[in-house]
Parts: C-alpha cells; sequence; structure tokens
C-alpha cells in the first residue's frame, strides 16, 4: 500500500518563520523525499495526525477567526497535495507515466508551479492543453469532475465524427453537430462500444436535458475564453454560438412541520437509516451543500456554530460561512459524539445517501405531490417529493424556510454561502401562498 509521510523541516524560513513541509512517499521498493512549496506554523502541527491543529476558542476575536481560516486553508493545501499526489501513483500504475528518481519532486512541482509545465500553443494540440486546463487551474474537485465529463464527451464526438479537434478549425457548426452528439449519445451507446472503451464512461449514458447541455458547453466556452487570454489561439467559435438559459421551475422544498415529523418518526427497525435521517435533519438545519456536508469534521464545530468555506467558492472568492447551531442541531452532534471517524458523522456514499433520503420520506409518510420541471423535456410535470427527494432537497429546505421567515436574500445568503446578490434567490421569490395572501394583506 502507498503512503504519504508528511514531516515539518527543521529549521524555520528565515523571512517568514514557517517551516516547510517535506513529503516522503513509499511503496514497496519506492522511497522518494521531496520538499513541498508549503510553509505552515509549527505550533499548530500535529505529528502524529500529519496536520494542523485548529485551536478552538470561546470568544473569539478577528485574530483568532484569521488563524483558524488560515490553518483551516493550509490544511486543504496538504489534503490535496496528497490527492495529487496518489492520483499521479495511479497513473503511473496506469502506465502513463513512470516512476523516474525525481518523480515526487516533479510531481509536486507540476502542482505548486504549473507557470513552469504550460506548453506554447504550437506544441499544445486542443486535448492537450485542454487536459493541462483542468489540472492546473484552481478548480475545487467538484467542477474539476465536470470539466473531465466535458474532456471525455469531447474525445468521444472526436472518434464518432472522425474529426481532429483543434483550436484553431473548431467553429459553430462543429458545436452544432457536438451539441447533436450529446442528445443522442445515449441512443448511440450500443453502437459505440469500441469508442466507450477507448473512453470509457462510469456508467450508461442517460438522456441529457437542455440544462445539461448549456452546462457542458458554458465550460467549452470557459476554456476558449482563458485559451484566447493566454494566447493559445484568436479562434473563439462561440462568437456565432449561443449558449441557451437554463431553465428552473420553482424550488420545491420540505416544511418545517414535515421535517419535524422526519425528524419524530421511529426507525428503530432500521437503525442505518434513521443515522442518515438525522444526518439529513441536520443538513436541513445547516443549509451546506452535500460536498461540504460529507468534509465537515469536529473542528468546524466552534463556539455553538458550524464554520466552513464553500468548496464552491474557493475558486474565486474563499468566504467563511458560519452557521448557529440550534437546539436540534446539537442533540443531533451529542447523539454522534462518540464517532471515532474523522468525518462529523458516520456518512455513507452520496449516492446511497440519496437513496435512504426517498426510503425515510416514505416512512415519514412525506409523499404529497409537487410540480417540477422534467430536466429533459423541459415540460411540467407532478410527482410524489418522496421519489425526487435528495441531499440537495435540505439545502433547499434551509433556505425556503428561512426566506420564507425574513424574505432577505442577503441575510440567508450569509448562512446558506451564496454571494451577495446572487440570481438563486430569484427562484424563491414565489414559493409560498401564504407570503402572497401577506402581501395582498398590505392592501386592506
Amino acid at each position: 500500500m502507498a503512503t504519504i509521510y508528511l514531516t515539518l523541516s527543521a529549521k524555520a524560513d528565515k523571512a517568514t518563520g514557517l517551516h516547510r513541509v517535506m513529503v516522503r512517499f513509499k511503496h514497496g521498493k519506492i522511497d522518494q523525499r521531496a520538499k513541498s512549496a508549503i510553509f505552515v506554523l509549527s505550533e499548530y502541527w500535529d505529528s502524529e495526525a500529519q496536520c494542523l491543529t485548529i485551536p478552538r476558542f470561546r470568544l473569539m476575536s478577528n485574530e483568532q477567526r484569521e488563524l483558524c481560516e488560515r490553518l483551516a486553508e493550509d490544511n486543504s493545501k496538504l489534503q490535496k497535495l496528497k490527492e495529487v499526489i496518489t492520483q499521479s501513483f495511479i497513473d503511473v500504475g496506469a502506465g502513463k507515466l513512470a516512476v523516474s528518481g525525481n518523480w515526487l519532486t516533479s510531481t509536486i512541482d507540476q502542482h505548486s508551479f504549473p507557470e513552469r509545465f504550460i506548453q506554447k500553443a504550437e506544441n499544445a494540440d486542443f486535448f492537450t492543453l485542454f487536459e493541462y486546463y483542468i489540472n492546473n487551474r484552481k478548480f475545487s474537485d467538484w467542477r474539476k469532475r465536470a470539466f473531465w465529463v466535458v474532456y471525455r464527451t469531447l474525445k468521444r464526438y472526436s472518434l464518432y465524427s472522425k474529426q481532429t479537434l483543434e483550436l484553431e478549425s473548431i467553429n459553430a457548426d462543429i458545436l452544432r453537430q457536438y451539441e447533436q452528439y450529446l442528445r443522442e449519445e445515449h441512443i448511440l451507446y450500443d453502437k459505440l462500444h469500441k469508442i466507450f472503451e477507448q473512453v470509457p464512461n462510469s456508467r450508461k449514458p442517460e438522456p441529457r436535458g437542455q440544462n445539461t447541455i448549456n452546462g457542458i458547453f458554458t465550460k467549452l466556452r470557459t476554456f476558449f475564453l482563458w485559451a484566447i487570454d493566454n494566447e493559445y489561439t484568436t479562434n473563439n467559435p462561440f462568437r456565432k454560438y449561443q449558449v441557451e438559459e437554463c431553465v428552473y421551475g420553482t424550488p420545491y422544498y420540505i416544511t418545517i412541520e414535515e421535517r419535524n415529523t422526519l425528524y419524530k418518526t421511529d426507525l428503530s427497525k432500521h437503525p442505518q437509516l434513521a443515522i442518515q435521517r438525522d444526518i439529513f435533519v441536520f443538513q436541513c438545519l445547516i443549509g451546506c451543500r452535500v460536498s461540504d456536508l460529507y468534509a465537515l469534521t469536529k473542528a468546524n464545530i466552534i463556539d455553538g456554530a458550524v464554520e466552513y468555506i464553500p468548496r464552491k467558492t474557493k475558486e474565486g472568492r474563499p468566504i467563511t460561512v458560519r452557521v448557529p447551531l440550534s437546539a436540534t442541531a446539537k442533540e443531533i452532534l451529542a447523539r454522534y459524539a462518540d464517532y471515532q471517524g474523522e468525518s462529523l458523522f458516520p456518512f455513507i456514499s452520496q449516492q446511497q445517501y440519496n437513496i435512504a433520503i426517498k426510503r425515510m420520506f416514505v416512512e415519514a409518510g412525506i409523499t404529497r405531490t409537487v410540480t417540477v420541471i422534467n430536466p429533459t423535456t423541459r415540460e411540467e410535470e407532478q410527482r410524489p417529493i418522496c421519489d425526487i427527494a435528495s441531499s440537495h432537497l435540505a439545502r433547499r429546505a434551509f433556505i425556503g424556510n428561512l426566506y420564507k421567515q425574513v424574505k432577505d436574500p442577503n441575510l440567508v445568503g450569509k448562512l446558506s454561502g451564496h454571494q451577495e446578490g446572487s440570481r438563486a434567490f430569484v427562484r424563491y421569490r414565489d414559493i409560498d401562498e401564504d407570503m402572497r395572501k401577506e402581501l395582498v394583506a398590505l392592501l386592506e
């Protein structure tokens, strides 16, 4: 088994007083050491856990808050570095790379100083440059995965259409052909076994709705704008290709009463489902995305509140979200205080979590019908809420129930992690009959 060890350099940097993090990689006969580009405060280093310990303060000053944020950010950098090293070694095992004597140093340097390894336009074909873009931009993990989806579908389209995609030759006509391929890939799947063997997908492709296709093209457009800004090309095929606006229905969410019903439902016959129910209710009470929920540890609980930096904001201007814990949230935390895992709760895979949410809704009798937009046909349809419930419903329940009470998107956004002026709240303006009645009553 491959193992990554992190230690601190013995001497501090003369200018900053910080200690450099040193890396050692061991696997079988492979034993390499390298310097990282990460410098940390040695007094908070936990040599056993190989990370920084974030202190807890009863009354946190601005300086102490900044310290905690800095330590959390450094821990994120360390975790990301370990993931990059692990992925590089996986690529070695796949025959994509070779373990040279300086493999570890080279891997760390490419991650820390990507500008040193960028290829010039005349030497970089379309897919090589796209790979570089994905690997070296400061993307969150979920966004990076989304770009890899675009990359793989482009690869399959290239093989299917027998076209060599190049930065200078991609035009609006090719984009329209690519769009048609995205619509039909699930139909063509049975005829494309050889192509899917070369460029595999995690699962059999399903019909794509217009919003999904819009998302793919938005990411491709972002790549082209980056390539133009960095003088890799002057070609912008999106000048004559318009990406459609996404269409969303009115958000549906569970009420506070339904959430409480779910929490009080006796699931003693289904103990594992009861655990996931507690996690879902906790998510309803703090409103974070599931990726942020799964990243929470006990260190995120500070002075009666949960604090975290949403992964979605880490690419731009990171913001710290602080949500005071309600009595119910504290009760749930206390129930799992003895849990010894690294995460805050005993999480299961996100896919299984979503399945469990649907089951718990049925057990709690939360089966009312809601109107939704079919993502593929864009037509309205009525569905039982238990059939379409997922982890994101917890976030909507948090936002919707708060917005119903205060009707101030910026105030709610402080707790949900939305940027000020976020257009997401436009969809929450028409969500409740009681709000309509209150407005009409103002005319009396």
